[in-house]
């Protein structure tokens, strides 16, 4: 029988096709409209590193480009700056605009991420506290260009109260975990079926593979399912899966109904042994360590309910992954 690990290579390798490189035609086409839109530093900036972009691993990307002016006063900027203003994800304005303050967008530095500093009911869309200029000044659904006033800094941080984490909230099922096959039929089929119709595979893929030991007949799970992009953004060594499908697994079921009330800074456990999920909120919008619910409630049952999220959930800001929270008594 395959091993857990050489099981996700396969499926991993199975998934690479799923995922194209930005067509060269959108970056040749990006080029000449922000050349001619009075952004010629990135233009070239772009054309300078578009064969780096050629890669299954960056099938979208959202560039946000500072004004030429920006680049005259910062000389030139260093690649890790550069990779700062990229997100392997192809953001609409009105997707920017849903996303609540004090969410998290992930970039190719790997070291730093972008947030969103206003709220849905602002017009007008900062990040990192850094205006947007109007519309995009290209979007063709894989490659987005929107203006911005200014370089991004890396060294950003919200002057927002941070609010302390809550425990609290009640699970029927006890913990548990490990890379235990089960030794009974895939009872994830249905959930699994109604992932990939939503373009979910390779989280699909990852749950049909059972990773985890079922104990008894009251265990109940939600699982947050990042994008097919998300994933393959995040690819390193295949060993890294297992770690990375079970920081996205709850030994509970929460529908999105019930992460709504516990919006105010709770911390869950995941099936990852010490890896928590802080459940943040603004309105009806949830995030998972910054980490905003795109779709809510995309498989549920009586045992197990699905969530979409934007991106691969991170370990949170102010704890490390291998941190541990105390538990008694079914709590997470």
């Amino acid at each position: 029988m395959a091993t857990p690990v050489s099981a996700i290579a396969l499926l991993l390798l199975s998934l690479l096709p799923l995922c194209s490189p930005l067509p060269l035609e959108s970056l040749k086409e990006a080029t000449h409209v922000l050349s001619n839109s009075g952004f010629v530093s990135m233009s070239l900036t772009l054309n300078l590193i578009s064969k780096t972009l050629m890669s299954p691993q960056v099938p979208s990307l959202t560039v946000f480009s500072p004004a030429d002016d920006s680049f005259a006063q910062f000389g030139q900027p260093p690649l890790s700056l550069l990779q700062f203003h990229f997100s392997p994800h192809a953001l609409s304005l009105d997707t920017l605009r849903s996303l609540p303050r004090g969410a998290k967008i992930s970039t190719m530095n790997a070291n730093h991420s972008l947030m969103v500093t206003t709220s849905p009911s602002d017009y007008q869309v900062e990040i990192n506290s850094v205006k947007i200029v109007g519309s995009p000044v290209f979007n063709d659904g894989n490659l987005v260009v929107f203006g911005i006033e200014m370089f991004f800094d890396p060294e950003f941080q919200t002057s927002a109260p941070v609010q302390s984490p809550v425990l609290g909230l009640e699970c029927v099922a006890p913990r548990y975990g490990g890379l235990e096959d089960l030794s009974s039929g895939n009872v994830f089929g249905e959930a699994c079926g109604a992932m990939r119709s939503k373009g979910y595979f390779a989280m699909a893929s990852f749950l049909g593979l059972q990773l985890m030991k079922l104990k008894g007949d009251n265990q109940m799970l939600t699982v947050f399912t990042p994008s097919d992009e998300a994933m393959m953004n995040h690819t390193g060594s295949f060993s890294d899966y297992p770690s990375i499908f079970l920081r996205h697994v709850i030994p509970c079921k929460l529908s999105s109904s019930d992460l709504l009330e516990f919006n105010n800074g709770i911390l869950v456990h995941t099936h990852l042994e010490g890896f928590v999920i802080e459940v943040t909120g603004s309105g009806d919008r949830l995030m998972l360590n910054g980490v905003p619910m795109t779709s809510p409630d995309i498989y549920t049952s009586d045992w197990l309910s699905v969530h979409g999220v934007l991106d691969v959930i991170a370990a949170r800001e102010g704890g490390q992954p291998g941190m541990e929270v105390s538990s008694k008594s079914g709590r997470v």
